[in-house]
């Protein structure tokens, strides 16, 4: 299965199918989550047929609910996997979260304790998808709003743990890691810096809401705004560290045209070439 190219991505919206046909030279690969293209034709896939034959696809997943602790929904997989197959993407990913108990879905990507019991049960999954898939997927750090007592290994070695035992790939979100760490006083260089990235297949960035409480900022992984200049700078620590990744812009809320959603590939494209370096803000 070929990699997908270390350039710029972009969230696929289909609004923006007309300027993406006449401006295809600018974005490398799109991304589409895999729940919305699981119905049989229609529009679609008419139109990510049409997007495919022009660009390389990362499939992204929202509700395999990887960590959850009840068993994988197998009609799901099966949904999935004839996804896969028809469009043969570059990449497939899914979160380290879990969204479903007992047969009920939640509108959420909820956390997770990092335990010995937490990591059998997610490698358990991942190895059960990759086979049920017959391919490699990457697993994605969350965005995290509280902690857990639980928790006995570090986020970065319970993600390293996770790679080495199936042979997953990461998907190392920019953004998450910046709102994690800021929401739980955290460093995020230190947090970067004991990341395993040779595990790194993709990247994802994005924007972020700020709420100031008495405590200090709160900051939500909410997709609708363009992406924090100490995200960028700390997306170009990444880059310099581990060279040049596929790297994509999510924006999914309150989506702006596609002049403004494709300059924030271009910023990506800047990064890449060794342009545009910024200092972290403290």
């Amino acid at each position: 299965m070929p990699d997908l190219p270390a350039a710029a991505g972009l969230g696929f919206k289909p609004q923006h199918f007309p300027a993406i046909r006449a401006d295809r030279a600018r974005v490398a690969f799109f991304e589409i989550h895999a729940e919305n293209y699981m119905g049989a034709g229609g529009l679609p896939h008419a139109q990510l047929a049409a997007l495919r034959a022009d660009h390389a696809l990362s499939v992204h997943g929202v509700g395999l609910s990887i960590g959850g602790a009840g068993g994988l929904d197998r009609a799901h997989l099966r949904r999935l996997r004839a996804l896969c197959d028809r469009y043969a993407p570059e990449s497939f990913s899914e979160h380290l979260a879990w969204s479903s108990h007992d047969g009920a879905y939640l509108n959420d990507l909820l956390p997770l304790p990092y335990t010995e019991e937490t990591l059998a049960t997610v490698c358990a999954h991942v190895d059960e998808v990759q086979a049920a898939l017959g391919r490699r997927m990457l697993l994605e750090n969350p965005a995290t709003y509280v902690t857990f007592a639980e928790t006995t290994i570090p986020e970065t070695e319970f993600l390293r743990e996770i790679a080495a035992r199936t042979g997953c790939g990461l998907l190392l979100d920019v953004n998450n890691l910046f709102v994690s760490c800021t929401n739980h006083r955290r460093d995020p260089r230190a947090m970067l810096a004991a990341f395993p990235l040779a595990a790194v297949g993709e990247i994802h960035l994005g924007g972020h809401a700020r709420e100031e409480l008495p405590s200090g900022p709160l900051l939500i992984d909410a997709h609708g705004t363009p992406v924090a200049d100490p995200v960028w700078a700390l997306y170009a620590e990444v880059i310099a560290l581990a060279g040049p990744l596929p790297t994509l812009v999510e924006w999914d809320n309150d989506v702006p045209d596609w002049p403004v959603l494709a300059a924030e590939a271009d910023r990506v494209s800047a990064i890449l070439r060794g342009e545009g370096r910024h200092a972290l803000a403290s």
